[in-house]
This record gives structure tokens, sequence and C-alpha cells, in this order.
């Protein structure tokens, strides 16, 4: 949406949703990883993309990167505002808007919508991997990438195959167990799992996972609010008989150091993923914002806590019961998916849908920029059986619970 005319189309969209933006579907493929089949992508559109590219196992919200897939074109994973029938780049509308839509903290700090949403959506489970620091990143030109995950009941109704995670290692491991394990790369197992330990996923649960901590996510679809990055370490020789390429444990590990298996043993923060009290510093159970069920909604925090000390994300999971309404505040701007039921949000019509073909446009997702999060929002559920339930994810700095005591 850069230039002239499309700086009028963001504004224009912005102004007839009154400070909401309607938003594209977003799809992602992963070569290595098999689909779950949960994302509402109709069965015939998997692989639209090519089987080449692999299956289509992650949809992403009102982000501002590319994913980083090897033949991938330019704006994958880039999300598309849509206004009467015209789309524009949502990374322009950002520029172009400014502190008219994420609001003037962030956007005289970062110049930009820092963070971002996806769901991922797997058959199995992703290889034990980790994903850089600020320090590490910044040596192949790239930024951090601190996430969290929270698994909605309305998306899991089937767990999959393997619904349980692999984080951390185990108290007393050291850093030569994980360097045998490289050494072992090209014999198949490199058995890197022995050395860690699975915890079993609850929908309607979440996890807070920090940069240089090794997690292997299983396979229930997870919604996942990130830092806007995609750099990462796979540390896992082979999933489920499949091969993982050397060149995904060292995609991003400067070009002298690809060899380095001290450098790269190096990569993992290994206080933190050895931590006796994994679990408790690490674990997220949903916490009401107030107690509001009486009114006919309840708005949960199901994303919160600090990384290094900072807030840098958090989401909340809002249900309106059926035929109620409710007026959300907000200290920030956010994007905004339905996972379950219909009715409007703000000026906008609001339909969670049940099958999606690839690039059809929907009414699912939105963004709800600062002043309008600010002056508060208007959800209606027009349902008269079901409720409407909807997630919300937010920037730095959204004052959120604390996730454990100390942190």
């Amino acid at each position: 949406m850069s230039g002239g005319s499309h700086s009028g189309l963001a504004r224009a969209a912005l102004d007839a949703g009154e400070g909401i933006l309607r938003l594209a579907p977003n799809w992602v493929p992963r070569a290595f990883l098999q689909p779950g089949r949960r994302l509402r992508l109709a069965e015939e559109d998997l692989y639209a993309l090519g089987a080449h590219r692999g299956g289509i196992d992650e949809r992403w919200f009102s982000s501002c990167i590319p994913a980083d897939n090897p033949g991938a074109p330019p704006d994958e994973g880039l999300s598309y505002v849509e206004h009467e029938g015209r789309r524009g780049l949502f990374r322009d509308a950002v520029q172009d808007l400014g502190a008219a839509l994420i609001g003037e903290a962030l956007w005289s700090r970062f110049g930009r919508w820092p963070v971002f949403g996806k769901f991922f959506d797997n058959l199995g489970m992703i290889p034990l991997h980790l994903h850089q620091d600020d320090r590490l990143a910044k040596l192949v030109g790239r930024e951090a990438k601190p996430e969290a995950y929270y698994f909605p009941p309305q998306l899991n109704t089937t767990p999959n195959r393997f619904p349980c995670t692999f984080m951390g290692l185990e108290p007393g491991v050291e850093r030569s167990d994980v360097r045998r394990c490289l050494e072992r790369w090209s014999q198949g197992d490199n058995g890197v799992l022995d050395l860690s330990k699975a915890y079993a996923l609850r929908p309607g649960t979440g996890w807070l996972i920090g940069p240089r901590i090794l997690h292997a996510p299983g396979s229930l679809l997870t919604f996942e609010p990130q830092w806007a990055s995609d750099v990462f370490a796979m540390f896992q020789s082979l999933v489920d008989d499949r091969p993982v390429p050397w060149e995904l444990l060292v995609k991003d590990v400067p070009a002298d150091r690809k060899s380095d298996l001290d450098f790269i043993v190096d990569l993992i923060d290994f206080e933190a993923n050895t931590d006796p009290r994994f679990r408790r510093n690490h674990f997220l159970s949903p916490r009401p914002v107030a107690e509001t069920s009486g009114e006919g909604w309840l708005d949960r925090w199901v994303v919160y806590g600090r990384i290094g000390g900072q807030h840098l994300f958090s989401a909340r999971e809002l249900t309106i019961d059926p035929g109620a309404s409710a007026v959300i505040r907000d200290p920030g701007a956010s994007g905004a998916i339905a996972v379950r039921g219909r009715g409007r949000i703000g000026a906008h019509a609001l339909e969670t849908p049940q099958s999606i073909r690839f690039g059809q446009m929907t009414r699912d997702e939105f963004f709800i920029s600062a002043p309008r999060a600010a002056a508060g929002v208007r959800w209606v559920n027009e349902s008269r059986d079901e409720p409407l339930v909807t997630l919300r994810y937010f920037g730095p700095d959204v004052v959120s619970p604390e996730i454990a005591s100390g942190q």
C-alpha cells in the first residue's frame, strides 16, 4: 500500500471500518512438515502452492514479515488488507498510517508492527529446535524470536499423532551430551530427544517460550503470538522417519561457523533449558481480566508474562454468550481472529467459516487500531445458540499478569 493511491486505500479502509481493518487469510506451507487439516482450509487446497512447497500448515495474522521458505514468492507470509474488493499489504498500511494504526508508543519506538500471530497445525511433532536471541540473531542480520502457545479448544477436536511437546533439557544435561548428538547427525536418529522432557498438551492452556530454549511442538493446533522474526535452528536429525537436513540446523548460523559444533551447541541457554522449575516458569493457564460472566461475556488472558524482563506480546480470548454484546477497551492495538460463532465487531460483520478455499476472502480476521481499542470496540453475538469466541493478540507493553513469582 505504499504510494498515493495505496495510501488512500489504507486510510479509506480504516475510516470505513471505524478504526478496524479487515484482513485476508494468509496461508503458509512448510516443506518439512505434514498439515494437520484443522485450519479450516478446504481439503483440496492443502497443496495449493504445489507439492514441492509442502502442505499448508500455518495461517499468519496481521503479519508484516515474509515467511523464510525456500522458493517462496516475496509476499508469502505477508498479510493483506481488503477494502471494497481491493487489497494492499498490511505492512504498507502500517507505514502509511503509523501511530493512527498501531499507536504512538509502538510507532515512535519501532516504526513498525513488531509482532505477529499464527495458527500452526501439524499431523505430528515439529523437530526439536530453538530460536536465537538478539545477540545471536544479529550475527546473521536477523532478530530474536520469543514466542508463546495457546491451544484453542474450538480447533482441537482431534489431537492428531503426538499431543505432547518436548521442552528444555533434563537437569544435569551438559554441553558435551548435546555435542555428541550433533556428531551423530548423519547416522539417523541423533538421540537429542533423550535429553529433553515431554509435557502433555491440554486444550485451553498454553506455554511461554523465550529464545535459546529447545522445544518440539506437538500436534495440537496452536495459536502462537510471537516476535516478528522467522529465525531458528533445528537440533533433531530425524522426525517420523523423515531426515531433517543439516541446513535447517545452521540456517541462521554465520557462514564461518556452520561446521563449528561448539558454537552451535552454545546457541542453547543451558541454564534456562535445565531449569528444575521449568513447568512452573513457562506454563500458562487462562486468567480472567475481570469477573464478568454474569454479564454475558468473559475476557481472559491466555498468553501473558515477561521474557527477558519485558512484556513483548500477550493475548486474550473473548467469549460472548448467545444474543449478548460487550464493549471492550484495550490499552493497545491488536490482531483478532474468530474461532467460533458469528456476529459483529464494530462496523464489520464477523463470521467463523467452516471451510475456506485458497484465495477466498473471509470475515473472521481483523486488526483493531490503537485509537479504536482505547475508545472501545462493541462485540455482538448474533447467534441464539452458540457463543462467539475470538482471540486477539497485542504487541509490547500491554500489561498482563505475571507467569510466576520472581519473573
